[in-house]
């Protein structure tokens, strides 16, 4: 039941991230500080929680480094695709992340799928493809936002897998998620760094009180999002816990709809009810 109640807030935590990314997404705003004050946050409060130092140091680097430059990678990329692809669709596409993670579970830690698991992942699959672009002046960057968005999935797959296996060879929760927040400053100066050099100094790279300020509160959110995922994990199954926290995107597109306004064809919808299916069948 513990693992239950941790899974339900890392989905609330996703949600309200997920949506602050869009709404930061909106202006033209250098998005590796915006990472990297993120990383500064998610760095700090998992070091306070920290009781005593990890038991296996070498696990909790490797495995911290591995699972950072998935989650820094995915992030990155979802928060750059938020800029052409309303909010509900980047999220759903990112919390399907689902169907990798599963298949990377049959394939690298010897887990079993039933015939219904496999329909799962077909649906996942239709909801990805309810999500591309039909028409509009915008089709080809929409398209190619959405094909981020799937790499993006997949890099946040890679972070889930490589959590497990961590904790499951005694890396420790805190230390991996510190280590996390390290490349995520590390991720998001870089990047500004490109962005700066690409827009030829257009891109502000310092940053102004707005950008601080969501980065301190996506900073929590993320430590949130990343430590009650730990925690879940390490309390319960994966094939439980992992299926409750995909659920984010719903809540998500209802505030993209409601606060921002966004509009969703009936593919979208479709596309969301396919995915909310899939996501309960691996449950």
């Amino acid at each position: 039941m513990a693992a239950i109640i941790w899974a339900f807030a890392n989905m609330a935590f996703a949600a309200g991230n997920d949506f602050l990314f869009k709404c930061y997404a909106r202006k033209p705003r250098s998005q590796g500080m915006f990472v990297a004050i993120v990383g500064i946050i998610f760095f700090l409060l998992p070091c306070l929680l920290m009781k005593q130092s990890p038991a296996n140091w070498q696990a909790t680097i490797i495995w911290g480094l591995i699972s950072g430059i998935f989650s820094v990678g995915g992030n990155i990329l979802m928060l750059d695709c938020m800029r052409t692809l309303p909010a509900g669709i980047c999220s759903t596409i990112y919390r399907l992340n689902l169907v990798p993670v599963t298949v990377g579970a049959v394939l690298l830690l010897g887990e079993h799928l039933e015939l219904f698991q496999y329909s799962a992942i077909f649906l996942a699959c239709i909801a990805v493809v309810g999500f591309i672009p039909k028409k509009g002046d915008k089709k080809s960057a929409s398209k190619a936002g959405v094909i981020c968005m799937v790499i993006a999935a997949f890099m946040r797959a890679g972070m889930g897998l490589s959590y497990k296996y961590g904790f499951s060879i005694g890396a420790d929760e805190n230390g991996v998620v510190a280590i996390n927040g390290l490349l995520w400053i590390a991720g998001g100066l870089c990047y500004a760094l490109y962005r700066r050099q690409k827009t030829a100094g257009e891109e502000r790279f310092l940053p102004d009180w707005k950008i601080l300020g969501y980065g301190l509160l996506s900073g929590a959110l993320v430590a949130g999002i990343t430590l009650t995922m730990a925690k879940a994990l390490s309390l319960g199954q994966a094939a439980v816990v992992l299926p409750i926290m995909q659920m984010s995107f719903l809540l998500t597109a209802i505030l993209g709809a409601v606060l921002l306004k966004e509009k969703l064809s009936f593919a979208n919808i479709v596309a969301m009810i396919c995915g909310a299916v899939a996501i309960l069948l691996l449950c």
